[in-house]
């Protein structure tokens, strides 16, 4: 699939690469861990550029300039996302940027719009979901915190936990359970909740690899505004289910892992003609060919899927098939550049012999996580069997 720019495009991403050249140093570029688990300093800084993006416009290019964006189209969102991913450009709110945003635009009051997005598209305002529970995580229709209608608002209590962004954000939107209904989907609401309501208390979860820390959220009669409230009362499962097709669209993962593949290539060539020469092993040239053949492919189900977003429609199981297939790709391609770097494949960062910033070590302690986190393969499996090929729900 091969794009065309218009004369326009080309001029916008080239005035992108000029800001970046001149915002972003090296040094500052996203590492293997997300940008929102960095070291306070660290986070300080990303916060500071992530603000100077919005006051140019970079953040959200295709929303309306009311809410702070340019005004310019899904096409013209994907070439920017596309560069600012391939240059590591730290971004510190994909849950607002990417999944409560698009979500707001659709189904929100303009009193919400107004109120919400001006301040994620100036990087001013962090937002974390609250998705899971203990009990709640792929079977997300067995989340348990209650909301109950008390007047003009809702009365919470429960948990949420495995909570990204959870230990920075200002703002939450999640899921309550507002009645009980036969059918576990209904009886669901969508609120957005101020994380300064009294009654939260937030505490941080550190990952395995140390360098990660999640949050969970403890909710004991925390009151919401009625107005805070997402679509109508028990439509939530509806409203969430469309924002979770905007967060697996992942138009700008094939950039990404282009990056990655792009440093392992350049590494297997300062090798040449060394006892440790990568590509003189027919093995490890078919490898990295398999490695090009599935980046270009995952690139192109990325513009599919853009095309779709430009239209108004993407159907659950695209969503599903671009988040299962970079999701397993990502896994792979950590893998095979791991295996290609030798003994340096296990040295993580901090250590003076680690290379491409521990992409590959990181990345394969990690790789498990891109098969669970924003739904597992098997779950979006299920979902392309039943909405793309009408295949009888399976027995659980």
């Amino acid at each position: 699939m091969k794009l065309r720019l218009t004369r326009a495009q080309e001029e916008l991403r080239d005035s992108l690469r000029a800001f970046l050249d001149a915002e972003l140093p090296p040094e500052h570029e996203e590492g293997p861990e997300s940008a929102e688990w960095a070291p306070d300093e660290e986070y300080e800084w990303i916060r500071a550029f992530n603000r100077r993006m919005g006051a140019a416009g970079w953040l959200v290019p295709h929303w309306p300039v009311e809410y702070g964006g340019r005004g310019l189209g899904i096409l013209e969102q994907v070439i920017v996302r596309e560069e600012l991913a391939y240059r590591r450009a730290p971004l510190i709110n994909p849950n607002g940027l990417s999944m409560l945003g698009p979500i707001l635009m659709k189904e929100g009051t303009e009193e919400q719009k107004a109120l919400h997005l001006p301040g994620i598209a100036s990087g001013d305002v962090i937002w974390a979901q609250g998705y899971s529970e203990p009990n709640a995580g792929s079977d997300l229709a067995a989340l348990q915190m209650r909301a109950e209608r008390d007047g003009d608002e809702y009365v919470l209590n429960g948990q949420k936990t495995w909570t990204s962004s959870g230990m920075r954000a200002q703002w939450m939107f999640l899921l309550a359970r507002t009645s009980k209904e036969k059918r576990r989907q209904e009886g669901i609401t969508f609120l957005l909740v101020d994380m300064r309501t009294p009654g939260i208390e937030v505490r941080p979860i550190a990952s395995m690899t140390g360098t990660v820390t999640f949050a969970e959220e403890f909710f004991t009669d925390v009151r919401v505004p009625i107005e805070n409230r997402v679509g109508e009362e028990g439509d939530g499962w509806r409203v969430g289910k469309s924002l979770l097709s905007f967060e697996r669209s992942n138009i700008a993962r094939a950039a990404r892992e282009r990056r990655i593949l792009d440093d392992l290539i350049a590494y297997c060539r300062t090798q040449a003609g060394t006892l440790r020469d990568p590509l003189a092993d027919p093995i490890a040239r078919s490898e990295l060919g398999r490695m090009i053949e599935r980046v270009e492919v995952g690139r192109a189900i990325c513009y599919r899927v853009a095309a779709m977003q430009a239209e108004g429609h993407v159907p659950p199981h695209m969503a599903s098939i671009s988040k299962l297939y970079h999701s397993e790709f990502a896994a792979e391609l950590v893998d095979v550049g791991s295996r290609l770097l030798g003994e340096y494949g296990n040295v993580m960062p901090g250590d003076p012999h680690c290379l491409a910033r521990g992409q590959f070590s990181l990345g394969v302690m990690k790789q498990l996580l891109h098969k669970i986190g924003a739904g597992t393969s098997e779950i979006q499996r299920d979902i392309i069997a039943q909405t793309g090929a009408q295949l009888p729900k399976s027995a659980r």
